[in-house]
């Protein structure tokens, strides 16, 4: 690892966590297509770590409220603002159950996820398949629904989307996303809702991996990796709540199934 790849793979994890793009399918295509080393998993930790610190960061004053909803008394919630809050006095249950199923299939399938889900052909097809749910989510189901609207069995259903997510292609935010839009979330709330829920995950992962990361080193290339993937994940944060506010989220359905078609002649030509 030098610095110029250090940087190109910070701006990869920090777009491609919170774009419905897929961050590790892109770990995984950047070295191949522009024929570096791929870092492996423990470089992989450093730029979770760098989106870990995006998400506290752009949300930090939601954690509060949501924390303060879920520990004050319910008569001490009277503030304005908490009732100005688009979130509930359960918003952090909600959240805690969407992130089992994909803490499970985290410390269950992490094997696969280092070897055989690594492959670019599998990734080329999951790119396209959830980029296409994304497109029939975003077209067709009503979005009328926010985050005060949601129930334990839509935290539920979005959790054990991201739990597809240990997949590179799938995408953590394009699976939480699409489950959202199909359940009749409004495109922000949708993306809002991927976001908190990333937080535990990332950290969860980030945890999990440390030791591993430790073993390998910290140098300045490293940090290098975490301040790139914080900066550019929060500029990602930021720019798709403002972007889907006024737009659709159709231009990630045709991004994904370009790169697929782009990974299938590569791998063709190779």
């Amino acid at each position: 690892m030098n610095l110029y790849h250090a940087i190109i793979l910070g701006l990869v994890q920090g777009l491609g966590e919170f774009l419905p793009i897929s961050s590790s399918g892109h770990l995984v295509l950047t070295p191949w297509l522009l024929g570096f080393s791929d870092p492996g998993l423990a470089f992989d930790v450093a730029l979770h770590l760098g989106t870990f610190l995006a998400i506290v960061l752009y949300f930090w004053k939601d954690w509060i409220t949501i924390l303060k909803l879920a520990t004050h008394n319910v008569k001490l919630n009277n503030s304005s603002e908490l009732q100005d809050s688009s979130f509930k006095k359960n918003t952090l249950l909600l959240l805690i159950i969407a992130t089992i199923p994909g803490a499970a299939a985290g410390f269950f399938l992490d094997g696969y996820a280092e070897t055989i889900f690594r492959n670019p052909l599998l990734i080329a097809f999951t790119l396209s398949f959830v980029g296409l749910l994304l497109y029939l989510a975003d077209r067709y189901a009503k979005h009328k629904k926010n985050i005060e609207n949601i129930t334990k069995k839509d935290a539920l259903l979005i959790g054990l989307s991201q739990a597809a997510a240990i997949v590179p292609g799938v995408s953590r935010s394009g699976a939480t996303i699409t489950a959202g839009l199909f359940l009749g979330l409004d495109r922000v709330s949708a993306a809002r809702f991927s976001f908190l829920m990333s937080a535990p995950i990332i950290f969860g992962a980030t945890v999990v991996k440390f030791p591993d990361f430790v073993r390998a080193g910290v140098t300045h290339v490293e940090v290098v990796g975490i301040v790139t993937a914080a900066i550019s994940g929060y500029a990602a944060i930021a720019g798709l709540l403002k972007f889907v506010e006024k737009t659709s989220y159709k231009v990630f359905f045709w991004y994904r199934l370009a790169l697929a078609m782009v990974i299938i002649f590569v791998w063709l030509i190779a």
